[in-house]
């Protein structure tokens, strides 16, 4: 419920989004707001410097100094924000208690969280439910697919369907969701966590007491997740799992979803939007969230059948001359690309790879481009790292590029049925983020006359 906040000193670490969010939310209702910040100012900051100095926010950059750390109540750390930062030991040096932005909201809310987690498919899965909760209910999507929890708080408000990453979850301690999903479990950033183990904890909070959600949706086809489906508080569902009780699955090429014994038809796989079976995985998540809310098959099925693809997520480009493009920026992770390029089969594919190594394993992936993809058109700083495992794997169909232009100019000289962009990398070597690598895709596709 709403803390009395006057007067009371609360420091945001970092200028992200949600730092922003979380300051002017905060000043709004009587805190004191300082944001402290490790870069330097850059010129696209001017307006959102504008707009918190009109309400008192007080903001550094290039360094944290100790005017800024005195005397501070609470401090609200933003997800980019590591542990090992100068900042992060500053802070924890005075005791100062963290939270994340989400965990704001969560305190100064007193309606329900669905709450959805995940290594790949999280972003989705969040568009899809808010958009299925939206026939009957105020459902807006939030958390880490871009709309800050906090923005929201004086709105009417139903559920918010918030997106939760590893990161935000590291400082969110006290959240009991109403549903938690988790969507599956790969290794990823090992680096931030410390452990792999640190990593899945994390996002265990959601599950287990004395913050387990009321009810837990997880992935029955996912093994650990399967496991430690039995170890959860609150009432468990699996989705792709066929079981005897609670659950989601596809049967006859259609998805269906069982409670109490009862089995009912939910929607035909060729009347889904999404392709791949990650995104039918997908669907079974976001069915199981409604169902429990409430939200009638009839409204299920409609909503589902005019659903957007969340941009960047396997989304469908366009058709040019006989070769239909994909733009999956967004699977900055082997794991990730090896979701989308499983959803191909008996066609000639083109696959754009590579960016900023993130030097997980590649067994799987170079096992499922030899089982799916007919050629790899590579780029950016991972590309000697990947050709030399493709290679050894047995594939050889390679291709160097320079630029992602000259890689898609490439893929187009092949001929191939699709073209797909999933680079199974992060972005930064060449781009800002995996919205501007994917944009730059879309855009030079586009271009094509």
């Amino acid at each position: 419920m709403i803390t009395n906040w006057h007067d009371k000193k609360v420091l945001i670490m970092g200028f992200s989004i949600s730092g922003k969010s979380a300051a002017k939310y905060l000043a709004h209702h009587g805190a004191d707001v300082y944001i402290t910040e490790g870069r330097e100012e850059k010129p696209e900051d001017k307006e959102d410097l504008k707009e918190l100095a009109s309400l008192g926010i007080k903001t550094e950059f290039g360094g944290h100094s100790e005017e800024f750390m005195k005397d501070v109540y609470l401090a609200i750390v933003s997800p980019s924000v590591p542990l090992d930062s100068e900042l992060y030991k500053k802070v924890k040096e005075k005791n100062i208690q963290i939270i994340s932005e989400v965990e704001l909201a969560y305190k100064e809310t007193g309606k329900p969280f669905i709450a959805i987690t995940g290594t790949n498919g999280k972003t989705t899965t969040t568009a899809l439910t808010s958009h299925v909760l939206s026939s009957e209910y105020k459902a807006p999507e939030c958390g880490n697919i871009g709309v800050p929890p906090t923005s929201l708080l004086d709105s009417e408000v139903d559920y918010f369907v918030c997106e939760l990453s590893s990161f935000q979850m590291e400082h969110t301690n006290s959240m009991r969701a109403q549903i938690a999903c988790w969507t599956n479990f790969t290794p990823d950033h090992i680096t931030w966590h410390g452990t792999l183990e640190n990593y899945f904890n994390a996002k265990a909070k959601l599950f287990t007491p004395p913050t387990a959600a009321a009810f837990a949706v997880l992935n029955g086809a996912d093994e650990k997740l399967l496991e430690f489906s039995k170890t959860c508080g609150g009432e468990v569902f699996l989705f792709d799992k066929e079981a005897e009780d609670n659950c989601s699955y596809i049967k006859e090429d259609a998805i269906y979803f069982k409670r109490r014994g009862k089995e009912e038809f939910i929607i035909k796989l060729a009347d889904c939007p999404l392709i791949g079976h990650h995104n039918y995985q997908n669907i079974m998540c976001a069915v199981i969230i409604a169902k429990l809310i409430g939200i009638s098959n009839e409204h299920i099925q409609e909503r589902i059948k005019d659903f957007i693809v969340p941009e960047h997520r396997l989304e469908k480009v366009r058709e040019y001359n006989g070769i239909t493009f994909y733009n999956d920026s967004k699977a900055t992770n082997p794991e990730a690309s090896i979701v989308a390029i499983n959803s191909f089969n008996d066609c000639d594919v083109a696959l754009i790879a590579g960016g900023r190594d993130k030097l997980t394993t590649l067994e799987e992936f170079c096992e499922s481009v030899k089982n799916h993809i007919k050629t790899v058109v590579l780029i950016g700083e991972a590309a000697e790292r990947f050709e030399k495992e493709l290679r050894a794997s047995g594939f050889d169909n390679i291709i160097n590029a320079d630029s992602l232009e000259a890689a898609i100019d490439k893929a187009i000289e092949l001929k191939p049925d699709n073209v797909l962009l999933s680079p199974a990398c992060a972005s930064f070597d060449m781009f800002k983020g995996y919205e501007e690598r994917g944009t730059v895709f879309k855009n030079y596709v586009l271009s094509k006359k």
